[in-house]
């Protein structure tokens, strides 16, 4: 395993759209392996897409398992060409990005989903979500089309704030 290297703004490949991924291979598990491995060695991030590495794939690791709310959760989750197909509510919350290490931002987020995805042997799965862990996600989903948080802040103005600090261990 391998710990990749996090592409961070500017960097344009950010916002290009991932393909879906079509063959369930060693080569995508051992890919998803430096995945995790490159997620674990930031700054405590609960997710992980591929684009942020710069493979252009429909991938994804989150992993709530760690986090006090909602409980219960999916916990440790690897999602392949993972698509939203219901979405209820909405709520304003923080978010952070191993992408974008010097900011944090409120943005508006959908408060229940349902999604639909595949594991890496190619196995369907579907999942309800709500709270913290339909929004992670969400936020995930955003790199896949090459969307990140900022994007989505309401106003750069009043919503973008300044990291004092991003540390390892911390809540990324």
């Amino acid at each position: 395993m391998a710990v990749l290297e996090i592409l961070t703004i500017p960097d344009e490949r950010l916002k290009r759209v991932s393909q879906p991924v079509e063959v369930f291979d060693d080569e995508l598990r051992a890919f998803i392996d430096d995945l995790e491995e490159t997620r674990l060695d930031g700054p405590a991030a609960v997710g992980i897409a591929a684009p942020q590495v710069g493979r252009e794939q429909r991938i994804l690791i989150m992993d709530v398992s760690n986090t006090r709310k909602p409980v219960p959760n999916h916990g440790y989750l690897v999602l392949i060409n993972p698509e939203i197909t219901h979405w209820d509510g909405y709520e304003m919350g923080r978010e952070g990005c191993l992408s974008v290490p010097d900011y944090t931002g409120n943005v508006i987020r959908a408060t229940h989903i349902k999604v639909k995805a595949q594991d890496p042997h190619g196995q369907p799965l579907e999942y309800e979500m709500e709270g913290y862990e339909a929004r992670a996600l969400q936020h995930e989903m955003d790199h896949l089309d090459g969307m990140l948080f900022i994007d989505r802040v309401v106003s750069r103005r009043t919503d973008l704030f300044r990291r004092k600090v991003y540390q390892k261990g911390g809540k990324g």
